[in-house]
């Protein structure tokens, strides 16, 4: 089989992850929209196995937990009944961000109702070692999750904020503006202080710009809800391991203790096999190693 090399390779993953859609990276890469395709799949699940495996027994103070919405093919009020079969309509990208480390903790697509929040959050216990101290939205399907994944051993509050009116005749595609905020203690005995979403929330904008599947009405949405795994799973890596944080001026897994370095876009590469010399080009050195012989 005949696959990039290794330069070629992080030329495209650095489009990918700087915003640029498929047929930009086409473009600017001069590599053909499939063989990019197949290399997001690729490179997504390796970063996905890499932070399962390596992103645990943290030792994490404050977690902040939200969900982010997208759409894949289309919204789910314009998609057909057979299409949603095939995974199309809305999608949400739940976050889970220590608040000091600004480490991404864990990660989660699909949808958004109690049986996604209870997988979300046993992912999150399951990284975590010590007691924690966790704040959400005022979502509903968190109360049990939480409690289902953490026990009593939490102390956890939700911020629920409250949105002014909206002026009538008026359109907009963002919410109302926030004229104030509504904290609940759920269990334990939270730290209001360090009550807030304000990091994850923070970490959602990261997200839509370095994903244009994300961006706010775009077209370069996923057609496939594989690829929008991919993406989002190369996403975290990059912010994790490979994106230098202004405040911290390391990147989150070295705050976090996870790596000792940051990492280049050749090392995200090395999470893939090595790229292999196809048969045509064996064929083609041997012919002219003959000729050069007469």
């Amino acid at each position: 089989m005949n696959c990039l090399d290794t330069e070629a390779r992080a030329k495209v993953i650095s489009c990918l992850i700087e915003g640029c859609s498929i047929r930009a990276t086409v473009r600017m890469t001069g590599v053909a929209k499939n063989t990019v395709v197949k290399l997001l799949a690729d490179i997504g699940c390796a970063c996905a196995a890499y932070h399962n495996q390596t992103v645990r027994n943290l030792k994490v103070r404050r977690l902040q937990a939200d969900e982010i919405w997208c759409f894949v093919g289309a919204k789910a009020k314009n998609t057909r009944p057979e299409k949603k079969q095939e995974g199309w309509g809305d999608i949400w990208t739940w976050v889970g961000i220590d608040a000091d480390t600004k480490l991404v903790v864990s990660y989660l697509v699909g949808g958004r109702d109690g049986g996604w929040a209870t997988e979300f959050m046993e992912d999150c216990a399951s990284r975590i070692s010590n007691r924690v101290q966790i704040t959400t939205d005022g979502h509903r399907v968190y109360l049990d999750a939480v409690e289902n994944a953490f026990g009593a051993d939490i102390d956890y509050a939700q911020l629920q904020k409250i949105y002014g009116a909206v002026v009538e005749n008026e359109t907009r595609y963002s919410p109302a503006k926030c004229i104030g905020c509504d904290m609940k203690v759920v269990s334990g005995n939270p730290d209001p202080k360090h009550v807030s979403t304000s990091y994850v929330e923070r970490q959602n904008l990261t997200m839509r710009m370095h994903m244009r599947r994300f961006t706010r009405l775009t077209n370069g949405f996923s057609k496939k809800v594989d690829n929008h795994r991919h993406s989002v799973a190369l996403h975290y890596m990059f912010y994790n391991f490979c994106r230098i944080h202004q405040t911290l001026k390391v990147t989150p897994a070295m705050e976090a203790g996870v790596t000792d370095h940051v990492w280049n876009i050749e090392e995200l590469c090395a999470l893939l096999p090595k790229p292999t010399v196809s048969s045509s080009k064996i064929e083609k050195k041997l012919i002219a190693k003959a000729l050069s012989t007469r």
